[in-house]
């Protein structure tokens, strides 16, 4: 396919390639040269604010694409197929398919002054997608299928790539376990609140589990081995390694052997990646230092990562994974509620909207944390599950990239998340297994 616009910019290359990727196997070629166009045999798509010729498939376009500053906008949603939609236009398809999924994939809101949630993270109510009501939904992947079938009613012998739904099962180990390896201050200190507050049970779980008579709460390792092996499954491992735990980074010291074993143990089977820790969201030395930590520990050069409590700022800590080597990153979602924080359900290359370029970072988004729905969310194991069959379904629907993060202490025995265990492993075993 040839697609037509009298100005080639850096967010248009963007956005068609990756519209590309999603739905041909071929790229979508761009040329501005109007001769080149009317006189090209092939599928020809009109991106710009004039009609060239009935034949082609026309959108008037959008002056997004063509701005290189960064300014507030006021978006219009209307109804589309149920669905909604933005920047409405004229032509072939209702409305500018392509600057509205850079609109949401580069992030473009985050960039202009927003509400911020009690972290100072962006704020999902500040998001165009939580205002519409389409937070539920990849609505970029819906618009893309639209879009196919438009253009196949223009062009009826035009191949699309075969597309199948992919399942990525991710686990952030922030506190690798309960009662064990935490150090001798920290295990009398919870002893004796336990006391103090009268929950004799909890104190001699937790002297038990010292003594190896109890298995660790936390520990969900075996476990989850024996159902990724059933579901014959690969899956990613975050973990937290922050040097000195202190505020929201509450894991295992670094120094620990057993923590070190652990972390080799997965890098020989599984995908493994850095959880950065709130702290070195502040200090970027730290975050160095825990990336080569990791690093140290697998024996392996760590291009993933994921950031601790979903911290991140655009485009500053997008910036530093790129500069510390990191490929690919799983932060692209909300830490305070579950749904598609740029409505997709698809891989992406980050946008730096700022310096106007593709960048090499690739993007999995995630739809769904367990900690989003029972602290935030303040869903049962029962009700979780019905969240996440609803985010399966639909992206089974749009064949596109499911991910979902969970945490050893939910897949654990501790009492405290009884039922979510056997919920996720429903899951697994009878609805994504069969489809994968």
């Amino acid at each position: 396919m040839l697609l037509y616009s009298a100005h080639i910019t850096p967010r248009l290359r963007y956005i068609v390639e990756f519209i590309s990727r999603e739905l041909f196997d071929e790229a979508i070629r761009i040329t501005s040269d109007k001769a080149e166009f009317t006189d090209s045999t092939l599928p020809r798509l009109n991106y710009s604010d004039e009609e060239i010729a009935e034949t082609d498939f026309f959108i008037r376009s959008n002056s997004l694409l063509f701005e290189s500053h960064i300014a507030p906008k006021q978006i219009e949603c209307f109804e589309l197929n149920y669905h909604k939609a933005f920047f409405e236009t004229a032509g072939d398809f209702p409305f500018d398919i392509f600057a509205a999924s850079f609109y949401l994939l580069s992030r473009y809101e985050e960039y202009v002054p927003h509400q911020k949630d009690e972290f100072g993270r962006f704020a999902h109510t500040a998001s165009l997608a939580h205002r519409e009501g389409f937070l539920h939904l990849p609505l970029i992947n819906i618009w893309l299928q639209e879009f196919k079938k438009a253009l196949h009613k223009k062009y009826p012998a035009l191949v699309f790539r075969y597309a199948s739904f992919k399942f990525i099962p991710t686990y952030d180990i922030d506190i690798a376990w309960s009662y064990l390896h935490k150090g001798w201050k920290r295990n009398i200190g919870g002893l004796a609140r336990s006391v103090l507050n009268g929950q004799w049970s909890m104190a001699l779980k937790r002297i038990n589990v010292w003594r190896r008579k109890e298995k660790d709460p936390y520990d969900a390792y075996e476990w989850l081995d024996s159902l990724h092996l059933y579901c014959r499954m690969r899956a990613y491992y975050f973990f937290l390694a922050a040097a000195k735990p202190k505020g929201y980074d509450k894991n295992i010291s670094p120094d620990s052997e057993a923590l070190q074993y652990l972390i080799r143990y997965h890098a020989s089977g599984y995908r493994v990646g850095v959880h950065p820790s709130w702290q070195s969201g502040d200090q970027e030395e730290l975050f160095r230092e825990e990336l080569e930590w990791m690093e140290l520990m697998t024996d392996k050069k760590i291009t993933r990562s994921r950031q601790h409590y979903i911290r991140f700022s655009l485009p500053h800590t997008y910036r530093l994974l790129l500069q510390y080597g990191i490929e690919q990153d799983f932060s692209m979602g909300y830490g305070s509620i579950n749904g598609f924080r740029a409505s997709v359900a698809s891989s992406f290359y980050w946008y730096d909207l700022e310096r106007e370029q593709r960048t090499d970072l690739r993007l999995f988004p995630f739809c769904f944390m367990d900690a989003n729905a029972y602290f935030e969310e303040r869903h049962s194991a029962g009700k979780a599950m019905h969240e996440l069959m609803h985010y399966y379904h639909l992206i089974r629907k749009v064949n596109g990239l499911m991910v979902t993060i969970w945490h050893n202490s939910f897949l654990g025995t501790d009492p405290q998340f009884a039922g979510w265990r056997e919920a996720y492993e429903i899951f697994l075993k009878e609805e994504v297994y069969w489809d994968t």
